[in-house]
């Protein structure tokens, strides 16, 4: 056994045992001296013990135990805690992650719970829960320090003594004029450097980047990451500085956005619950939906094949290759889509790059077509010698060179065409105003399956007509 897994063993020893003696303040003790993490794995392996484990704590501790553990476990935390025990810790809470969690809840709940909370952060919370979902408002907290550009670095100290407590971070300072408006933000270091007696307008460079209190979660990711900063102010029309957004919220706005992605990507509506906690009927409604799009896209693969019922019956051993065209089309589909879904997530491709990447994906799909219509004409070739020397029956009788060919050349078209789908969807969709995960992988795979008949039947013509059709 490793030492971390001991050492687990003797934390879940110690946490059994000092629970049994039901001493309340052992128990706090005991929580206190741990780890903030050390506390969320106890109530991961304890969930009985949840709210017990919060009501315990030091409430400063309880909250940043509070704030890393799953939705679930926080509804059920709240939902066990004394009214007065669950006042004290969303009170404690930031702004931000307050919000963030009571938006997670029924209406109903809300109501409830924002009652019991203080009247200036009863206010705080009903102002961010007002802006749009999956807005910078709804993240940003009140909570930081700010200065006057006249103020000298002395007073700028003095403030930060007097107001940082509470702040969500001292790493920036922002400075506003005497209308609340932000003229720039100056980071601490700088501060910290400069002579007792300077003025902070002597610091300022203008080179201030704010988002808008309406951007959108996901823009304001985007943001964070060009810009390398832990910390952005939020303005209003006016430029009046709001609050700010920092780093740990856009890496939660970061894994959700993934997840929704991912979801997407795989042929269902986004979760907005875990999936072990989501209700069982709501599953089936998110998935469902999409499953039928697909299936009726499928009928048109019925339809098309229909279509080319004579060609079949003449020559029968064009259907062996069926569903390896239709599969390799749609799986350089799905590598296309993904990759170009992931590339747009993360900011590396934009609308306007549409030419470079059609361009890309034009050789792409002809070499890796190629090479799959390689390796099947060799298939057919190796086929053939293998019934010479009586190993194997005839399939493709005295025409397989040209059915190698057809094979082939079709594997080719239909790779082509499906790389070229899979990139050009995503883009199409983004400039329509929609979501580029909607082109998940299974609606592209549908779409080249039907196509990729067309292309292999159009191949057959050209190198078979006149011979077996």
């Amino acid at each position: 056994m490793s030492v971390e897994l001991e050492h687990e063993g003797t934390l879940y020893e110690q946490f059994e045992r000092v629970i049994a003696t039901e001493d309340k303040l052992a128990i706090r003790d005991f929580l206190n001296d741990q780890n903030i993490s050390e506390v969320a794995d106890l109530m991961n392996e304890y969930p009985d013990f949840e709210a017990q484990i919060i009501a315990n704590m030091a409430i400063h501790r309880a909250v940043s135990v509070f704030k890393i553990i799953d939705l679930s476990a926080q509804k059920r935390i709240v939902v066990e805690l004394p009214p007065f025990k669950t006042a004290e810790l969303l009170n404690e809470l930031p702004a931000d992650d307050r919000t963030d969690f009571l938006e997670e809840l029924p209406k109903e709940a809300i109501r409830d719970l924002i009652k019991l909370l203080d009247p200036d952060e009863r206010k705080v919370t009903l102002s961010l829960l007002g802006y749009p979902e999956d807005s910078v408002g709804r993240l940003m907290t009140p909570d930081y320090v700010y200065v006057y550009a006249h103020n000298s670095v002395q007073e700028v100290f003095s403030t930060i003594r007097k107001f940082a407590k509470n702040s969500e971070t001292v790493d920036v300072i922002y400075v506003i004029n005497d209308k609340g408006e932000l003229i720039d933000d100056i980071r601490i270091r700088d501060v910290i450097l400069a002579a007792p007696d300077t003025n902070i307008d002597e610091l300022i460079d203008g080179r201030v980047i704010a988002l808008h209190a309406t951007d959108d979660q996901e823009h304001a990711s985007q943001v964070f990451k060009m810009n390398n900063r832990v910390a952005l102010p939020v303005t209003d029309d006016n430029n009046v500085l709001l609050g700010i957004v920092t780093i740990d919220d856009m890496l939660w706005v970061a894994n959700e956005e993934f997840s929704e992605d991912m979801q997407k990507m795989g042929g269902t509506e986004a979760l907005d619950e875990p999936y072990l906690e989501i209700p069982f009927f709501k599953l089936i409604q998110k998935r469902v939906g999409w499953l039928i799009v697909l299936f009726l896209s499928e009928m048109l693969t019925a339809t098309a094949m229909a279509y080319f019922a004579d060609e079949i019956e003449k020559a029968v051993v064009l259907s062996i290759f069926v569903p390896l065209i239709m599969s390799s089309g749609g799986n350089s589909g799905s590598q296309a889509s993904t990759l170009i879904i992931q590339a747009m997530a993360v900011g590396e491709i934009r609308i306007g790059d549409w030419w470079r990447v059609m361009r890309r994906e034009i050789f792409s799909g002809m070499i890796l077509g190629g090479i799959l219509g390689l390796i099947g004409f060799l298939r057919i070739c190796i086929w053939h010698l293998l019934m010479n020397h009586g190993v194997i029956q005839d399939l493709y009788g005295p025409h397989w060179l040209l059915i190698g060919f057809t094979v082939g050349f079709s594997l080719i078209g239909v790779v082509l065409w499906g790389t070229l789908s899979g990139s050009m969807l995503p883009m199409l969709l983004k400039k329509l105003g929609a979501d580029p995960a909607v082109s998940s992988a299974p609606f592209v795979a549908t779409l080249v399956d039907v196509t990729g008949l067309i292309i292999y039947f159009s191949v057959a013509y050209m190198f078979l007509q006149g011979i077996i059709l």
